[in-house]
């Protein structure tokens, strides 16, 4: 797809700029469940969707991505939403596509937790995104967006690597992205993929005139599932070694990076304005791709400098990203937490007084 000069400006919530974002990116077949805080997301689809597509209000989350898995299957852009108690009831479906090796997009716009919780924004389902909330070893790609411009960009993003690697992608946002409303510039005309473009000869269309497609999970012979699951391995570390994502702001010098994604990275970014203009230096590392995790951007900052740099993540959780940053770092530098949850979001003034008290 090639991408024209943008020319026009739309007021958006993120979950809006989400839904035309996949709209352009091609989908033709988006099945939802109503739950809070995305559902703008699912109303915007039902409006748009037909003409262009199949819109599906399903009876169920569990109808939802099962419906999803069909249509993957039969070689269609497919797409669903939900909020995290909906997520939670999607894993096993998102777990059969993942070892059916199906393309699937999935948006999941965090609420507090755990159980029903309520909408306020949070960042606690990370594990459940970045270590397959299912059965079984597998992983989604996930991409964490932290506005509604890029909400919009990251969907073409999200639907090609889904069908690159044949394999399901977590867009994964949070209340406050979702709900918040942002001008989003589009593009003078619909950016539509061009029929035939993304060819899929492993889909189900029928087989008159070629070898018959089987699509499944399900290995009964003894070593095909282990076969399966090796090749399952070998795309996982594809994935790691290519699609590493991640945005950098003064971090050349800096001598506290924090790490924040998301929403909350955008708090981070006005902390790091007032912590250089305090004369500390300071940068932020925002993770893009949550899985694969950019373990480069780490190596990258530790490179930039002979000095010792110590790293102060910032999430709207007790502590989940922290966890793959300290994996990361693996000792060879300090590594700090800030985090509230139950809908507590991280002031500017308080990372400001952590960074200050840590390192300051």
């Amino acid at each position: 797809m090639v991408r024209e000069k943008r020319q026009k400006k739309v007021l958006m919530s993120g979950n809006e700029a989400i839904a035309e974002g996949a709209l352009q990116a091609g989908c033709c077949f988006y099945v939802g469940y109503p739950i809070t805080p995305q559902n703008e997301l699912i109303g915007y689809m039902s409006v748009h969707m037909p003409g262009r597509g199949v819109f599906i209000q399903a009876e169920s989350e569990i109808a939802a991505i099962n419906m999803v898995y069909g249509a993957s299957a039969a070689g269609v852009r497919a797409m669903t939403s939900s909020s995290s108690p909906g997520i939670s009831l999607k894993q096993e479906g998102i777990s059969y596509i993942a070892g059916a090796e199906l393309p699937a997009v999935i948006v999941n716009i965090m609420r507090a937790g755990p159980g029903l919780g309520n909408i306020w924004p949070a960042q606690s389902d990370y594990f459940q995104a970045t270590r397959g909330g299912g059965n079984g070893e597998y992983r989604c790609i996930v991409l964490a967006p932290s506005s509604a411009q890029e909400a919009f960009d990251i969907m073409p993003v999200a639907f090609n690597l889904a069908d690159k690697y044949r394999n399901p992608v977590i867009v994964l946002g949070d209340g406050m992205l979702g709900q918040m409303m942002e001008p989003v510039q589009l593009p003078p005309c619909a950016l539509r993929p061009a029929a035939g473009e993304f060819k899929k000869p492993w889909a189900l269309t029928g087989s008159q005139g070629r070898k018959q497609n089987i699509i499944k999970s399900f290995y009964m012979r003894e070593g095909e599932l282990e076969e399966a699951n090796l090749r399952l391995q070998k795309k996982y570390a594809q994935i790691t070694k290519d699609e590493q994502r991640y945005e950098e702001m003064e971090t050349k010098d800096a001598r506290i990076i924090l790490v924040a994604y998301g929403s909350m990275a955008r708090i981070v970014k006005s902390a790091v304005k007032s912590l250089r203009a305090k004369g500390i230096k300071a940068g932020l590392l925002r993770p893009i791709t949550l899985w694969p995790f950019p373990v480069k951007a780490f190596q990258q900052t530790n490179r930039q400098t002979d000095k010792q740099i110590n790293y102060l993540t910032i999430e709207m959780s007790y502590g989940q990203m922290v966890e793959d940053v300290r994996l990361t770092v693996s000792g060879r530098a300090r590594v700090d937490f800030l985090g509230r949850s139950g809908g507590g979001v991280p002031s500017e003034e308080e990372i400001i007084k952590k960074a200050v008290e840590l390192y300051g």
